[in-house]
């Protein structure tokens, strides 16, 4: 994963700045170049029959120029501090078009962005930031949780068997960027794997219903065998690895609490529409529950 060149995301109108704070502690580390995007609109400007044209475009205009000051006065001291910064302020809505809209011109190795909690009602407007990034964004995706970031420790998520349809490199994806950022900036990385065989309830098989307690083993046994043969082709000590039985989304979020995670690296592909508004990514029904930061990559992301 290249980070030499990031893309902040910047919320208007909130005094913390998640994102920018994870993205200067990126950049102290390497000398990254910095690219601020603030998306600003007011749906009162652009109501046609209370403004010309001419009167909107000074609207606008003022409102840009305002948060352009206020930005510049939010990073002078990362400017004095010697950071490259590219400041970038535009009208428009919903954002994360904009957002798509920037990260095909530079091109960013990485996009920051704060995260926010919202309910499924919310997760289904297209003006959900986040949630849009998660599908759309096609380099990786950082999105930072609020709260003090700690820096020590990382996790990825690995699906060797692909049962939620990844294709199998976006694993190793997750190992090389997991081995990439402990190396770089120090954090200790974990590397997981969940699985959670058909409740007894849910299998219908006649033969699988008799040998119950033997299907388990057998699919313990059949992720145990491909996740090791996955580690295998690294050098990532025992200790390290995690096979743990569950459902992700209840997996996930208790590791992340016990072992004190930081960042959490996960993998998303595209779906229909229909199958992301009804049940949505994994890697959203986690961010829902997880405490740490999450890192999102797509298949050819890096």
């Amino acid at each position: 994963m290249n980070l030499q060149q990031l893309l902040v995301v910047i919320e208007p109108h909130q005094p913390q700045q998640p994102a920018l704070e994870r993205a200067v502690w990126l950049a102290r580390q390497n000398q990254a170049q910095l690219h601020l995007l603030l998306v600003e609109y007011h749906a009162g400007v652009d109501v046609s029959h209370l403004f010309d044209s001419a009167l909107q475009a000074r609207a606008r205009a003022a409102l840009l120029e305002q948060r352009g000051t206020w930005l510049e006065e939010l990073v002078a001291p990362l400017r004095a501090e010697g950071l490259q910064l590219h400041l970038d302020v535009r009208w428009g809505r919903p954002q994360h078009n904009l957002v798509l809209e920037k990260v095909a011109e530079i091109n960013p190795g990485l996009v920051l962005k704060s995260a926010g909690h919202s309910s499924l009602l919310r997760r289904l407007l297209p003006s959900n930031t986040g949630w849009q990034l998660v599908r759309h964004c096609p380099v990786p995706l950082w999105l930072v949780q609020h709260g003090e970031w700690q820096g020590r420790k990382l996790c990825a998520a690995l699906d060797p068997l692909h049962s939620a349809d990844k294709p199998a490199a976006l694993d190793h994806q997750l190992i090389r960027t997991a081995i990439e950022l402990s190396r770089q900036f120090g954090l200790q990385a974990h590397y997981l794997h969940s699985y959670a065989p058909l409740p007894r309830t849910l299998v219908f098989d006649a033969e699988l219903v008799a040998d119950y307690e033997g299907y388990v083993a057998r699919s313990a046994q059949q992720h145990r065998e491909a996740f090791e043969q996955l580690l295998g082709q690294y050098p990532i000590a025992l200790p390290d690895t995690h096979l743990l039985e569950g459902f992700a989304e209840e997996v996930l979020p208790r590791f992340v609490r016990e072992h004190d995670i930081d960042l959490l690296l996960m993998g998303a592909i595209a779906r229909d529409h229909l199958d992301t508004a009804l049940i949505g990514h994994t890697a959203e029904r986690v961010l829902e529950s997880v405490e740490c930061d999450l890192l999102v990559l797509k298949p050819g992301s890096m």
